[in-house]
């Protein structure tokens, strides 16, 4: 298959700009005016940066609804491992924005999670090992509740610990879990299949999940959509 030329691609991007302007933004033009006064989204979205898996596209969200960060894997370190992209946003969206949801979307055959699970121990440095270490604890938990599956099924498993796991990591900063005790902000998982078209949600029970120690996740609220 011959590659687009660097004119073709952009072709299409100004193609798809140009559509936008005539059938969203003008069509819009008082919601978009508004937007550029200021925005006040109800969710901030942790998802994954692959390319096949856009929340926009596949929630429907609109431009002003979600506040998005997207990184390898859609993992999210603990308040002690210090600055990232990720929690700068986090802090952002949580204390000057004020969103209600934080929303973490893992996805089906996630490369990251892969690196993750076939990272030995004694692996050579890189930027991605030392970023999904972050997962570290969900690998040990599938490895120990899925020794049995092939390491396929092992990765799949993976990923939705991940997400779990990454929701744990959320309470470690204390701004948010102030406001998750007091009913002020909701912590959600969500799994995207895109080998099926399906799409599984859950909400952290926090309560639950205080007293099981804070280190494992209790849910609530789980909902499937196929």
């Amino acid at each position: 298959m011959e590659m687009e030329s660097g004119c073709d691609l952009f072709d299409k991007l100004k193609n798809g700009f140009l559509s936008f302007k005539s059938h969203k933004y003008m069509e819009n033009l008082e919601c978009y005016q508004a937007l550029a006064k200021g925005q006040a989204p109800k969710f901030m979205v942790i998802a994954c940066a692959d390319s096949r898996v856009c929340p926009s596209t596949i929630l429907g969200f609109e431009p002003g609804e979600a506040f998005m960060v997207r990184n390898v894997a859609n993992m999210v370190p603990t308040y002690e491992s210090g600055p990232s992209e990720t929690n700068a946003a986090l802090e952002f969206a949580v204390n000057s924005l004020e969103v209600e949801n934080v929303f973490i979307i893992g996805h089906s055959c996630c490369g990251g999670i892969r690196a993750l699970m076939s990272m030995q121990d004694k692996a050579e440095s890189s930027f991605i090992r030392s970023w999904v270490i972050v997962g570290k604890n969900a690998k040990l938990s599938t490895k120990a509740a899925s020794s049995n599956l092939s390491f396929d099924q092992q990765c799949t498993h993976c990923e939705k610990e991940s997400i779990n796991n990454s929701l744990l990591n959320l309470l470690t900063y204390p701004w948010i879990e102030e406001k998750v005790k007091k009913g002020m902000l909701s912590l959600h998982g969500g799994y995207y299949d895109f080998v099926n078209c399906t799409f599984e949600k859950w909400t952290l029970d926090y309560k639950g999940s205080i007293m099981n120690g804070k280190n494992r996740v209790v849910v609530k609220d789980r909902l499937f959509w196929c």
